[in-house]
């Protein structure tokens, strides 16, 4: 088995850190077996340069090595990229064509950004993962290949799963055993010796002096996060072998090619987990506005009849001020004791005062066909609209332990609203 030493050299890997030293030990001892591997670490780390390093210590070594970007390749054309696709399967499929499986079989697949392969073409790698079958698009045929796969990615798994993004069961398939390579600002003492190394390459490759870096350079080179890492390092590496003249680089000529070098490098708080109040997902707050919305029209519904029974306004706004004051907000439920100002700020007719003894037979036909609306006042609710709302129940009585109080005010209706639907839904 070869040494860390000996394979930096061989991969021209720079840096002495402990924990690229870790993940490179991993690698040389999980590459002798067919185990799959899961690489993760930041963008621009150089997660590409493990799978490599496997498939050279390997006994597939003599045998294909083929890197897929998943990010790449467009949802609708990857199944046919990967498992290939039979003549006339789709639209433009003039002839049989092999995927990267089949093309590969005996060697080595390197997924880079498995976090953005779509779902269903996750089924079929876990299929791939566990008896080695797949099936083209457009075959019934079910096909056999013998590949190792490792994946890479830089998203946090947990929380692509959590948010159905991912399938658990692929990741646990896939990381059998997980390689983390630290990002750069973890590798204080590497940056400097990176920094040297891609200047002498682009020194010689654009024949150039090298470049180098006064005292006060080196400091604020060890003290920038970052952010993109290895590969940003080697950009600005090779902007400054371009384009400065003078060899011999100050902090403040540095500094103009960093983007926020002067910004404060203090630790921020930030809340990374999200709670489960929140409705982050534009599906579940979409619901979340029609159910509001329900719930006002149900109230407007309440007002209305109320009205249509009783014609002393006042006395309906004395016995439903909750319910004015939630609908029209503080201002507009200061209404005044005037029937017709209450009216007026309900958007209702005003109730016309008549004199029983000159109504004829026939009022109260008119005066029902004149508010026949009301009687058209329930809509059906579609059955994905029901049944998220009684999600939302569920989940508001959890969060709050069952108090049918605090849960109401948490979904914006009223106490005696959440019981009714509580009993209405069986809950």
């Amino acid at each position: 088995m070869e040494n860390v030493q000996v394979i930096k050299q061989r991969f021209e890997l720079i840096g002495n850190d402990v924990k690229l030293n870790r993940a490179l030990e991993k690698a040389i001892q999980v590459a002798p077996t067919d185990i799959s591997v899961l690489v993760t670490g930041e963008s621009g780390v150089g997660k590409e340069a493990i799978p490599k390093i496997i498939h050279s210590l390997s006994h597939r070594k003599h045998a294909k090595y083929i890197a897929v970007n998943c990010g790449a390749i467009p949802e609708g054309t990857i199944d046919s990229e990967l498992f290939g696709h039979e003549k006339g399967a789709f639209t433009g499929a003039t002839q049989t064509r092999r995927g990267y499986f089949e093309v590969a079989d005996g060697g080595t697949i390197f997924l880079d950004e498995v976090g953005e392969l779509p779902l269903t073409t996750q089924v079929r790698l876990l299929r791939v993962l566990e008896n080695g079958e797949f099936l083209k698009v457009g075959s019934s045929q079910v096909q056999k290949t013998n590949v190792r796969i490792v994946a890479a990615t830089n998203i946090d798994m947990f929380e692509a799963i959590k948010r159905g993004k991912f399938r658990e069961d692929l990741y646990y398939r896939l990381s059998t055993i997980e390689i983390n390579l630290p990002p750069l600002r973890d590798r204080r003492e590497d940056i400097h010796l990176l920094f040297r190394k891609f200047a002498s390459d682009f020194g010689q490759k654009y024949k150039m002096p090298t470049i180098r870096l006064e005292n006060d350079a080196i400091q604020l080179l060890l003290n920038y996060r970052w952010p993109g890492n290895i590969r940003q390092l080697r950009n600005i590496a090779e902007q400054i072998s371009v384009l400065e003249e003078k060899r011999i680089v100050s902090a403040a000529t540095l500094s103009t090619y960093l983007p926020n070098a002067n910004a404060s490098n203090l630790p921020a708080v930030v809340k990374s987990g999200k709670r489960e109040g929140d409705f982050s997902n534009e599906r579940e707050i979409l619901y979340k506005v029609l159910f509001d919305m329900k719930s006002d029209l149900n109230d407007l519904k309440k007002l209305t009849l109320e009205l249509l029974k009783n014609d002393d306004g006042q006395k309906v706004q004395e016995e439903n001020e909750g319910l004015i004051r939630k609908i029209y907000g503080g201002k507009q439920a200061d209404v005044s004791s005037d029937d017709s100002h209450a009216a007026e700020v309900l958007h209702l007719p005003e109730p016309v005062e008549q004199n029983t003894s000159s109504i004829p037979t026939t009022a109260p036909a008119q005066q029902e066909d004149r508010y026949s609306f009301a009687e058209e006042i329930e809509e059906e609710e579609t059955l994905s609209l029901q049944e998220k709302e009684i999600e939302l129940i569920k989940k508001s009585l959890e969060r709050n332990n069952g108090k049918r109080k605090a849960a109401a005010a948490e979904l914006g209706i009223s106490e005696r609203t959440l019981y009714r639907k509580i009993k209405q839904y069986d809950l």
